[in-house]
């Protein structure tokens, strides 16, 4: 139920007890699953929304970025300013105070609306053998990630996580990490919903091995820290491909 004693129009009740297992999970992995907390037709409604957007504003991208090492990004994106211009349904899902409630009770503290523009959401695409969104992190911590379309797991597509690393935009030392730290693999089926701590959790998608369709939404809340943090490196390649962070891509 809402906080005035109607039925949300987002989220599922669940017990605090579900809410305190997703909370313990997420401060140990960085990540935890929450589509038991989403409405199935909010998630199937989403999904209709995004393929509307991707066959209206799907642009295409292929680099490699600077600032975290040289990984691949290869996969389709809609921007955020586009998202928030066309999509009422995304935007009131975003500020929804339920969901929000709920998101923070699994945090342990505030989410603040994504301080930049650019950032506050994104639709991306993979449809080719070796698409891939490579190692990265977040600028801002928090990430709510609508799995809308999967592919079978011998296909790719996977999220692997290593939590509790730093992003150093000079030096990231992601082949360090990886050799210092297990890495975790996710499978996602088609509608599922995970929230990512994606400042402190390094990240990428297993590179498909064949033409395939994976395709996400990406809601960005920024924590306290966040508002307070300069960011560092023009490494924005969602917004222009063509960054001085971004090196085109030759293989």
């Amino acid at each position: 139920m809402s906080s005035n004693g109607q039925e949300s129009t987002v989220v599922n009740p669940l017990e605090q007890g579900a809410l305190r297992r997703m909370a313990h999970h997420y401060h140990r992995y960085g990540i935890v699953t929450v589509t038991d907390l989403i409405r199935e037709d909010v998630r199937k409604n989403v999904r209709a929304e995004a393929d509307r957007l991707l066959e209206k504003y799907a642009e295409r991208r292929d680099l490699r970025l600077q600032t975290t090492g040289y990984t691949r990004r290869s996969m389709s994106v809609v921007q955020s300013e586009t998202i928030a211009g066309n999509s009422e349904l995304v935007t009131s899902i975003y500020a929804n105070p339920e969901l929000l409630g709920a998101l923070e009770r699994i945090a342990g503290e505030k989410l603040h609306p994504c301080p930049k523009d650019d950032e506050e959401f994104l639709i991306t695409r993979q449809e080719r053998s070796g698409d891939t969104h490579g190692w990265h992190w977040g600028d801002f911590s928090f990430a709510l990630i609508w799995v809308l379309q999967a592919p079978p797991i011998d296909i790719g597509g996977m999220l692997q996580c290593v939590p509790h690393t730093e992003w150093d935009k000079s030096d990231p030392r992601i082949h360090q990490y990886l050799v210092d730290n297990p890495i975790h693999t996710y499978h996602f089926q088609s509608g599922d919903v995970y929230f990512l701590r994606t400042d402190t959790t390094l990240h990428r998608t297993v590179p498909l091995r064949e033409d395939t369709t994976r395709i996400i939404l990406n809601m960005t809340w920024a924590g306290d820290r966040d508002l307070r943090r300069e960011l560092q490196g023009d490494d924005r390649w969602w917004e222009d491909a063509d960054v001085p962070a971004a090196a085109a891509l030759d293989d």
